[in-house]
């Protein structure tokens, strides 16, 4: 049947509105700062404020003929992008003048640049990530904000606005995640027993050597010369004590580990290996002593100057550890992102059992943690209800750095967030994702320099899809982490997939293989909370054997589970 000239022409219009959607998109990406690291306030006291000087990470450039939308100098007070905020009278990027060119939109069916990485490069999650063909037709639609209420899913065309074909998983994880680097990195100093799970802003470099002078690694005698020695009665060496005269060669001192080794020592030799003959006053080796033996030069570990760990280094407990034995009092860090999550729907319980139509919010317990897991600040999550000026006033006064929404992406009748987003002029960046579960997640940017916004599906699971393919890798910018390592692992067994979109698949790891887990709907959490890890299957599944992507989860090396009933 011969397709009628007025579907013809409303197809051509509908690929139009839709390349356009891109070049926006993409156009806004791309003009945003690149993420410089502003010097910490000196002053001593812990905040985020910005000095003059700032410094911009080593490697980072702003991309050619990149540049800031026209206009958009904050305000003093006012938030200059994720992530950060600028105190009053703290400097801000300047803004190119009217007359400076704005980058060109790339052509119909020309690959714009992949997601540039901090030290300027491709990043690795590029890939064919923003323009790779979804199913082969065509580039991956990226949609940005309309004036006029986004339209619902499943809705007739006739009463919405086309809405453009979902984004590739691949490319919206990579737009989450340059969006996120770009956005300007505030840093603060903080006491050592305030650091931990922070970034740092600013590398550490040795301010001694380590050790700063000659210990004893061992308890025993240090001797000078060859032996035997003697032995002086009554004298000894522990940790802590100062520097003692030069020992003569033929002479032993007893000396405990971490004692202070005296001028012209030859070795340390160990209790075991050592016979005193007390009525002769002399010392035996029962071994062979080697110069040097036992003892800890000074400098072994490192040199006055040498860098001991570079920026974006997540503080660990044995981070603190390091910094403490370099003489660091405090670490100048990047501050924790704050994350505010809004849960939606009239139907949630927050205690006791399901009744009456009434289900338990699951996600409101599961997402802060989760987050705090990623190094943010959590607060209390909010409980909105199915209240569409609730919402408004939720996203419009919050403060935070990022906004996770909990339900309500879809199109059903109370499913708020779209025609709010809408209402208060926020940037739509990804509308949907070619993703199962988890496929009606978005991403938006609010206006006037506002956080970003990760809209979460309303089922468990599909959450978790969403949170890891835009929330957490935003997040991970955001706070200056360094993206998660990617990995391939085979898959045990067959695995079943979406013909067109890829599936995300709780799975465990077996020797040299990962499991699949059963109970991985879109509503259960049965199957996630025995994972530690998912499974990124592409379209159509894999057989046995293939090797997938292995997103970890935050807590995996501290899952003991077995697939018992699982699997």
């Amino acid at each position: 049947m011969t397709p009628h000239r007025g579907d013809a022409r409303e197809a051509e219009e509908r690929a139009a509105e839709e390349e356009r959607a891109v070049e926006q998109a993409l156009a806004l990406v791309a003009r945003r700062p690149q993420a410089p690291y502003p010097p910490p306030d000196r002053s001593g006291e812990s905040g985020t404020r910005t000095e003059p000087g700032t410094r911009t990470e080593p490697g980072v450039h702003p991309e050619p003929g990149v540049h800031p939308e026209p206009g958009t100098h904050p305000d003093p007070g006012k938030r200059t992008g994720p992530g950060t905020h600028t105190e009053p009278g703290a400097p801000t990027s300047s803004a190119p003048t009217q007359g400076e060119p704005r980058p060109e939109a790339p052509e119909p069916g020309c690959r714009p640049p992949g997601p540039v990485s901090r030290n300027g490069s491709a990043s690795a999650d590029a890939g064919p990530a923003d323009t790779a063909p979804v199913h082969g037709t065509g580039p991956t639609h990226v949609p940005t904000h309309d004036p006029t209420p986004a339209p619902a899913h499943g809705r007739s065309a006739s009463t919405h606005a086309h809405r453009p074909r979902a984004a590739a998983w691949d490319g919206a994880r990579a737009l989450a995640e340059r969006l996120g680097r770009a956005a300007p990195l505030a840093a603060h100093r903080l006491p050592l027993d305030r650091a931990l799970g922070h970034v740092l802003a600013e590398a550490v470099v040795a301010l001694t050597d380590l050790p700063s002078f000659d210990t004893s690694a061992m308890d025993g005698w240090v001797v000078a010369g060859p032996g035997p020695w003697s032995v002086r009665e009554g004298e000894g060496l522990l940790a802590g004590r100062g520097s003692s005269a030069p020992l003569p060669d033929g002479h032993a001192l007893r000396i405990a580990t971490g004692a202070r080794l005296p001028a012209d020592a030859t070795a340390v030799i160990r209790s075991e290996h050592a016979h005193c003959d007390e009525a002769k006053g002399l010392l035996h080796a029962t071994r062979d002593v080697v110069p040097g033996q036992d003892i800890r030069p000074r400098g072994q570990e490192c040199r006055s100057g040498d860098e001991l760990l570079p920026v974006g280094t997540v503080v660990t407990p044995p981070v603190l550890g390091l910094a403490a034995a370099a003489g660091y009092d405090a670490l100048v860090a990047v501050p924790r992102p704050r994350v505010d999550v809004f849960v939606l729907g009239d139907e949630l319980l927050t205690a006791g059992l399901p009744r009456e139509g009434l289900i338990r919010d699951a996600l409101g317990p599961m997402l802060a943690p989760w987050l705090r897991s990623l190094g943010a600040e959590v607060a209390e999550p909010r409980r909105l209800g199915d209240d569409a000026d609730a919402l408004r006033e939720a996203l419009v006064t919050s403060d935070a750095d990022l906004i996770l929404t909990t339900g309500g992406t879809a199109a059903g009748p109370v499913d708020h967030v779209h025609p709010v987003l809408a209402r208060i002029g926020a940037e739509l960046l990804i509308d949907g994702v070619a993703v199962r579960p988890g496929h009606p997640m978005l991403l938006a940017q609010l206006p006037d320099g506002g956080p970003c916004l990760v809209g979460l599906p309303g089922n468990p699971l599909a959450a978790v899809s969403g949170l890891l393919t835009l929330a957490e890798p935003l997040l991970r910018g955001i706070a200056g982490r360094p993206a998660q390592d990617r990995y391939r692992a085979p898959v045990h067994e067959e695995v079943h997939a979406h013909p067109h979109d890829t599936r995300l698949i709780p799975v465990v790891h077996r020797e040299d293989s990962v499991v699949p887990l059963h109970y991985n709907g879109p509503a259960m959490l049965r199957g996630i909370a025995a994972a530690d890890g998912l499974a990124v299957v592409p379209p159509g599944g894999v057989r046995s054997g293939t090797e997938v992507e292995i997103l970890d989860l935050p807590w995996a090396s501290a899952s003991p589970w077995t697939e018992g009933c699982f699997t």
